[in-house]
């Protein structure tokens, strides 16, 4: 008896990591080896990195955030009626997708992949309504900014107030990036410094996957 499709999920790269992915792909599509696929079959791709290490280390970092970001999706004319919504006065209906909805940040997501596809993890990592752009160079970076912002007047706007430009470390996830270096914000790190001890396999997996994340920020673990 055959087996059904295998279909296995990516892992995780670094961002330098699928800068150089993105270059592979890039030449294996242009030289025609590799073409766009549907099929159920499919296995994660294996990854080897340069035999010389080389991946460069930005210097310079710019955080872009939208305003309301969701709103800036609209919703299909006949599908406005199942975001109604009552208040004392009348009822209303979304005409942009409203925050809530089971999908919205996976649409959100996969709206932005798609405005920004061609420049996706090379100079900019997308996370729902914030992008972070990295560059080695100060002029590479402006260039980049500028490629960013071409990509936003496809009816994109940003919250100014929240941007931040030129920078030589920015916070993202609650973490800290700088050249070379990726360290834990402490100033988030409270919950994680008084938790409790576990009382079922439950608890006991959530910490034990916590603790095999942080131990890379622990010079002394393997002592």
């Amino acid at each position: 008896m055959s087996s059904g499709p295998s279909d296995r999920t990516q892992w995780r790269l670094t961002q330098p990591e699928l800068q150089d992915l993105q270059d592979q792909l890039h030449y294996l599509r242009a030289k025609g080896f590799v073409c766009p696929s549907t099929s159920p079959f499919a296995a994660p791709i294996l990854f080897a990195p340069k035999k010389d290490g080389a991946f460069a280390c930005a210097r310079y970092f710019s955080k872009i955030v939208l305003c309301n970001d969701y709103h800036q999706i609209r919703v299909f004319v006949d599908d406005c009626p199942k975001t109604v919504f009552c208040t004392c006065y009348i009822s209303y209906e979304y005409t942009v997708m409203p925050f809530g909805l089971t999908n919205a940040p996976s649409t959100f997501q996969l709206t932005m992949n798609g405005v920004f596809r061609d420049i996706l993890d090379k100079c900019v990592i997308i996370y729902l309504d914030t992008r972070l752009i990295d560059s080695t160079k100060r002029e590479q970076h402006l260039k980049d900014l500028e490629a960013l912002y071409q990509r936003l007047q496809q009816n994109c706007v940003i919250k100014g107030c929240k941007c931040e430009f030129l920078k030589p470390e920015r916070e993202i996830l609650g973490h800290f990036i700088s050249t070379g270096s990726v360290q834990i914000d402490l100033r988030k790190n409270r919950a994680n410094q008084e938790w409790k001890s576990p009382i079922n396999l439950q608890g006991l997996q959530s910490l034990l996957g916590f603790v095999n994340y942080v131990r890379r920020f622990i010079p002394t673990w393997g002592d």
